[in-house]
Formats: C-alpha cells, sequence, structure tokens
C-alpha cells in the first residue's frame, strides 16, 4: 500500500510530523493494508499562526482496489488528534464497505441438472 502525505507550510514547523502520522494511521488501517491501493494524508492549520480551537485538520482517503475512493475529514486543536480521530473514523467506514462487499458476495450458482 502505498503512503502518501501532504502538509501546509505552517503544519511542518514539528518534530516527525510526517513519520508520527504515518505511524498511527498505518496502524490503525493496517487490517486493510491488501485490500488498499494508496492512503494520502492531507493535514493542514486553518487559521495558521492564529491559533484557535479546532483549528487542525486532517483529511484521510483510502483507495480501495477496484473501487472509488473514500475519504474522511477530521478537525481537533493539534495534528496527532484529528489524526486519531479520522483514522478511526475511516477505519468504521472501511469495516462497513468491506463488511458489505462480503455480505453481498454470492457463491456461484451451481449447474442445473437435468
Amino acid at each position: 500500500m502505498q503512503f502518501q502525505f501532504n502538509s501546509d507550510s505552517s503544519v511542518m514547523g514539528t518534530d516527525n510530523v510526517a513519520e508520527r502520522i504515518e505511524n498511527q494511521v498505518r496502524h490503525k488501517l493496517a487490517r486493510f493494508e491488501d485490500r488498499l491501493t494508496r492512503l494520502e494524508v492531507h493535514v493542514s492549520d486553518e487559521n495558521a499562526r492564529k491559533g484557535g480551537a479546532d483549528d487542525k485538520t486532517c483529511l484521510i482517503e483510502a483507495r480501495p482496489r477496484g473501487g472509488k475512493p473514500l475519504g474522511v475529514t477530521e478537525h481537533a486543536s493539534d495534528i496527532d488528534t484529528a489524526a486519531r480521530k479520522a483514522a478511526n473514523v475511516l477505519a468504521q467506514r472501511l469495516e462497513r464497505h468491506f463488511g458489505k462487499s462480503e455480505k453481498h458476495k454470492h457463491e456461484p450458482r451451481p449447474d442445473k441438472v437435468l
């Protein structure tokens, strides 16, 4: 599974943010790794240096094999919390997505014998 991290300039000032977020997201979504082709994480600070509550944003987009991308966005007061919340919500969505596809798979119809 490919992992892509994107951020704005105000977020990259912190130590090892890309590495921390990648480890956190990969750990949470590890059980889906073989069913995903790529994860894209976008983090940003909506009002940069001004500060404020819940101004950090984390958007995670997962690309299932042979399916449409699924994305979630979460806000928090710090990037790590926003990423953790987004990864949790995405894990729930992926569970539903893959659970539904498994539920709707049908066994091949046996040949009719006359």
